[in-house]
């Protein structure tokens, strides 16, 4: 009798769990309820330690969400991990990384989200190091510390809260709002949600995560750890100020900028699809920034299913190209890997905003929404540009892995047949970007959205986005007649490659003086001329001390009877 794998039972208990959730959301939706849960756990005098849960359309819905990528990521990893020792170990982290992100999600609570918030930040150094090789291990310290600094910003929050007697802070969001002295709550949480969601200054550590192995990229960057930082913005969002709103529109639409710009000088294929992820965040922390955060929990649910299909259909193809990454070593991948291709292809339309996939339906609203709203020149020239560049890298991704020549391929053994578990696991999410991005937009909006604008600006998203598929046709094409032309402007693509240097500042800029001026101290100091006149001299002195200590215990005749005679001459001069 063959004995199911730990994955197959995994896939089927988070599946089951999926299936519940998701119809319980459904039922919650239509018949308006929330359920507030208090576990009493000990109780001391007047004391009480409470464990509270929230369960909400929101909640389940998203829980839902992280359940079905979970189950569909455990299934293909059985594939993309075979052959390791330590697989059931992988497994477990993996599974308590998703405990983690569903116990923040179901917590009203500033204690509990605390605990899921810390077991995301430390199970995900675990996955980050897992290869366990230097690259990972400065991946991994710098992806723990970047978030440390949000934990910290939650820890303040939490001895802050103090002022209103309970960590609750669901029953206390709409007087938030009206008390200036309390507006640092509201700083410290934004901060903690930059930080986890990888909003400028502190993007480094995302691309840098990709150290940890492609099924738990799949599950990080769509429904875990960085879109923590969005939910907990998005259930804090009515009571933000809105001079701090204003702060985290700029914040989050540079991001976007920043990271689309830097996809497109990217040759590492999971680094690329780890920007546009970023740039997505941005997007949804401006439209929260907007005060529409429904709209930011839909492109959140959406983007999270045709994310994982994208890490996941990058993970086959690395897989199959004996673990290289750079796109200019493939091309003309439709030949070869026509599923995989196909796949790929529909996430990236989904990411692209194509009409009828997931992420037209939440991406084009947004755009129209902020089109109404009364925002500047710039911001909204920033927001289109952002949407026109991630077309660009798009279509530079199809281009170079798709279409291309065949570069390296040849020497590979391409089939994607032998990792049918791969397939199954890649299967199930395509459905879902299919028909994901409609089924939400009518569960989520009772009502439709009717926006008028004018038909340029209607227009708009469609006219940026056939704009960057022109330039990541053309400007991107990659032979040898463009060798000489890409040291035109070096420093500029340096700069913009280069998540505009936070990865050089935050590293090495941070570490890197400390460790000169250690340096400098230890060689001036240490073992210099405090040392020589210091310690070092105290010690050579004693060493010379017991030498002729030593010398006058050897009980040697003669030196008694010198010490002997001189004593006596000291006498009779004295006398």
């Amino acid at each position: 009798m063959k004995f199911m794998s730990l994955c197959h039972i995994l896939f089927f208990m988070l599946f089951c769990m999926f299936i519940m959730s998701f119809l319980s959301s459904i039922f919650y939706i239509m018949n308006d309820l929330i359920y507030f849960i208090e576990w009493e756990i000990v109780s001391l005098n007047s004391s009480s330690v409470v464990m509270t849960l929230l369960l909400d359309w929101m909640s389940l819905l998203f829980m839902s969400f992280v359940l079905l990528i979970s189950s569909l990521v455990i299934l293909y990893s059985e594939g993309y991990m075979k052959g390791d020792v330590i697989l059931n170990r992988f497994i477990f982290l993996v599974l308590m990384f998703v405990l983690s992100m569903i116990f923040m999600i179901i917590s009203p609570n500033l204690i509990s989200i605390l605990l899921g918030w810390d077991g995301l930040g430390l199970i995900s150094y675990c996955l980050v190091i897992y290869y366990q090789n230097i690259k990972s291990y400065n991946a991994g310290m710098l992806t723990a510390l970047s978030n440390r600094v949000g934990d910290v910003a939650l820890l303040m929050a939490v001895a802050w809260m103090m002022n209103y007697g309970s960590w609750n802070f669901i029953f206390y969001l709409d007087c938030m709002k009206s008390q200036p002295e309390l507006y640092i709550i509201m700083f410290l949480v934004m901060l903690a949600g930059m930080t986890k969601s990888a909003q400028i200054p502190f993007s480094a550590w995302l691309p840098a995560a990709m150290a940890a192995p492609t099924p738990v990229s799949a599950l990080v960057h769509s429904s875990t750890l960085v879109t923590a930082g969005v939910y907990l913005l998005i259930r804090f969002s009515n009571s933000f100020p809105n001079w701090l709103m204003s702060i985290l529109l700029v914040i989050s639409v540079f991001t976007m900028f920043m990271s689309g710009l830097g996809a497109n000088f990217e040759f590492d294929l999971k680094k690329i699809i780890a920007l546009s992820t970023l740039s997505q965040l941005g997007l949804m922390m401006s439209i929260i920034s907007l005060g529409f955060s429904d709209l930011a929990f839909f492109h959140l649910l959406t983007h999270a299913v045709f994310k994982a299909l994208l890490f996941m259909c990058a993970g086959m193809i690395i897989h199959n190209v004996s673990n290289f990454q750079d796109i200019r070593y493939m091309g003309n991948m439709t030949m070869f890997m026509p599923f995989t291709s196909t796949c790929f292809m529909i996430s990236n339309f989904a990411l692209c905003g194509m009409p009828f996939l997931a992420g037209f339906y939440s991406k084009d609203l947004i755009l129209e929404v902020m089109s109404l709203q009364n925002l500047n020149v710039f911001m909204y020239f920033m927001y289109f540009v952002s949407t026109g560049l991630t077309v660009c890298y798009s279509f530079r991704l199809f281009y170079y892995v798709m279409w291309g020549d065949i570069n390296l391929i040849p020497m590979f053994k391409l089939n994607e047949e032998d990792n049918m578990m791969m397939i199954y696991g890649m299967m199930g999410l395509t459905l879902f970007v299919v028909i994901s991005g409609s089924f939400l937009n009518w569960l989520l909006f009772f009502t439709p959205w009717m926006i008028c604008l004018p038909l340029l600006m209607k227009l708009m998203a469609i006219i940026v986005s056939l704009l960057g598929l022109w330039m990541g046709g053309i400007l991107f094409k990659y032979n040898l007649s463009y060798n000489y032309s890409n040291y035109k402007y070096y420093l500029v693509k340096v700069f913009s490659g280069s998540m505009w240097f936070m990865p050089s500042v935050f590293t090495k800029g941070i570490s890197n003086y400390p460790l000169i001026i250690g340096n400098l101290s230890m060689k001036y100091v240490d073992s210099g001329w405090s040392e020589y006149f210091g310690a070092q001299n105290i010690y050579y002195l004693v060493i010379k001390l017991s030498i002729y200590n030593q010398w006058f215990q050897m009980n040697n005749l003669k030196s008694y009877m010198i010490i002997f005679i001189v004593f006596m001459v000291l006498i009779m001069l004295m006398i």
